[in-house]
């Protein structure tokens, strides 16, 4: 069995745990100490934990997730284009995205490309053999003949781990209908765990609120359970009447030791809120008799400048998986928090590419090859991404 090690930030050696080197400790970002990173974990027993897909954060544990953590924070340089690695090179990629996406695929297939792989790419089931037919199972052994790994959205809760079923090329769920979409949830663990770290506070004890659609909204499904994995907290539910969060996960995250609030609006007193957690309605997934039923989300439910102001503190963090539906009177994440340093949504998409190079390190295992392929960029490279960043 391996034993993970991690490359000295300043050092040109190998840690083999970083609270043996100081200046690890002390300057590596992936140091992450709220979070309780593991250091010792085999590479045998992590793919045991994950199997070779990622089709739902029921297959990871809490040292699991931790490993990703800390392979994301290593991918960084890679990421924020410092740095290039070929690692994959010669890999392909099958991005099979059978519901509209942007920033899911699109961060797949850099996070891919990133590593020195290739992508293939299909969209819809419009220009799929799906049309014609083809069962998800034929789909999955053909594709796994042209394929090294691949990544599946589709509208059926379910339909990517059937499709999961019938390969042994690594599969990684992009979202199944209203079920999952674990890279996503991942991705807003290490952002929280990158904020916290720069604000200086400990996920342990924190206060976490979620609203929105938690009914139809696979993220927050996905998060719940992630976050139910490390020291005790308090999470917040707000939703509108009939988007609640699914019973079955509320119970799963209080049997763990989490306080669970649910409450009918936002006009609350959130002085020792964290984070603000929210997410659009999700019409398309509505039944008929919702959507007749259903007038639109009230301006009790929008989190906006006035809300952090007079109801959070100067510390609380904002996140929403994106899109966000910026239409009069959807009532969404308000734009008036564009170039608010609380808002994190920019950081979080950023963050997406890190944490899908280390899922594709990790299934592939080539997570503790990395170092060894690193050269810099030769090309421009913005100082900074958005004109409104902060």
């Amino acid at each position: 069995m391996r034993t993970l090690r991690i490359r000295c930030r300043v050092g040109k050696r190998f840690c083999r745990k970083i609270t043996d080197c100081p200046p690890c400790v002390n300057e590596s970002p992936s140091a992450l100490p709220s979070l309780a990173v593991t250091l010792a974990l085999s590479t045998t027993l992590l793919r045991s934990a994950m199997s070779h897909h990622l089709l739902t954060v029921d297959s990871l544990n809490r040292e699991s997730v931790d490993h990703l953590l800390r392979v994301a924070a290593r991918m960084e340089p890679i990421a924020q284009r410092r740095q290039v690695t070929r690692v994959l090179e010669g890999a392909v990629l099958g991005n099979l995205f059978f519901e509209a996406s942007t920033r899911t695929r699109v961060s797949f297939n850099a996070a891919f490309c990133r590593l020195g792989g290739s992508v293939c790419d299909t969209t819809g089931f419009t220009f799929s053999s799906m049309a014609k037919g083809e069962s998800l199972y034929d789909t999955s052994r053909v594709m796994s003949g042209y394929c090294d790994a691949i990544v599946m959205r589709h509208p059926d809760q379910g339909s990517v781990a059937e499709f999961a079923a019938a390969t042994n090329v690594p599969v990684i769920n992009g979202g199944d209908g209203p079920g999952e979409h674990p890279s996503q949830a991942l991705l807003d663990l290490y952002t929280i765990a990158k904020e916290f770290q720069r604000l200086g506070k400990s996920l342990t004890g924190a206060h976490i609120l979620l609203t929105g659609d938690l009914k139809y909204g696979r993220t927050v499904h996905s998060l719940i359970k992630l976050l139910s994995l490390y020291d005790p907290l308090r999470i917040t539910l707000v939703s509108p009447p009939g988007l609640e969060m699914p019973s079955k996960l509320i119970d799963l995250v209080a049997s763990r030791g989490h306080r669970i609030e649910q409450r009918d609006s936002l006009a609350s007193d959130f002085a020792d809120l964290d984070v603000v957690y929210t997410t659009r309605i999700q019409k398309e997934r509505f039944t008929d008799e919702m959507n007749e039923s259903f007038q639109g989300l009230s301006d009790d439910f929008m989190v906006n400048r006035d809300f952090l102001d007079h109801r959070c503190s100067q510390s609380t963090i904002v996140m929403h998986p994106l899109p966000r539906d910026s239409r009069p009177g959807a009532n969404d994440l308000n734009v008036d928090l564009n170039g608010d340093p609380r808002l994190a949504i920019f950081r979080q998409t950023d963050n997406g590419i890190p944490m899908r190079m280390a899922i594709f390190a990790t299934l592939l295992n080539v997570d503790e090859l990395i170092e060894k392929e690193l050269r810099p960029v030769r090309w421009y490279v913005p100082t900074q991404t958005g004109t409104l960043d902060r």
